[in-house]
């Protein structure tokens, strides 16, 4: 059975605008959920992979059937790992991103965020996207939190990034 592709929602599609992703971009998305941003993704890869993970089983299976001629193809791999637990070699990765992974601001992300860091390239980009909600003064304050946090576990150029579509933090490894 081969799950329909439904729209990817704006908030995805505002995150991998913001990816810069180049021929052979090697991405990791971390909290998969169905696999949304991982298809917008892919279907802007000209060559590279993707790893894209999650913590949830029933996720994984999602992501993995909705982009399944991709990971067929060897393009995408879908794995169930929870970001702190994830082991790959240093610097696999351009780019690492997530959407709506809510840890970056409920806790320190400090397991998180150094398994970003030592998986990012040197100069790899590091994005930590959010929806446009909650109301304007809310989001500031979680996205100056996560900016904090993002700088403080050694990424470079950490600013908050904004749109009608979406909001989050970019750096750089």
């Amino acid at each position: 059975m081969t799950v329909a592709r439904r729209p990817a929602p704006e908030r995805n599609r505002w995150a991998v605008e913001q990816l810069g992703l180049r021929p052979g971009s090697r991405v990791l998305e971390f909290g998969c959920g169905g696999g949304a941003a991982a298809q917008l993704v892919l279907d802007r890869l000209c060559g590279g992979s993707v790893l894209a993970i999650d913590r949830s089983a029933t996720a994984v299976a999602r992501a993995a059937e909705r982009n399944r001629a991709a990971v067929d193809a060897g393009v995408l791999t879908v794995r169930q790992v929870p970001l702190a637990d994830l082991d790959v070699p240093a610097g696999s990765f351009d780019v690492a991103f997530g959407v709506d992974v809510n840890l970056f601001w409920t806790t320190s992300a400090e397991p998180e965020l150094s398994v970003l860091r030592d998986a990012l390239a040197p100069g790899g980009t590091l994005l930590i996207a959010y929806g446009p909600a909650p109301g304007p003064e809310r989001r500031a304050a979680l996205l100056e939190r996560v900016r904090g946090a993002v700088a403080a576990h050694g990424f470079v150029d950490a600013e908050v990034v904004e749109a009608a579509r979406g909001s989050g933090v970019r750096a750089r490894a």
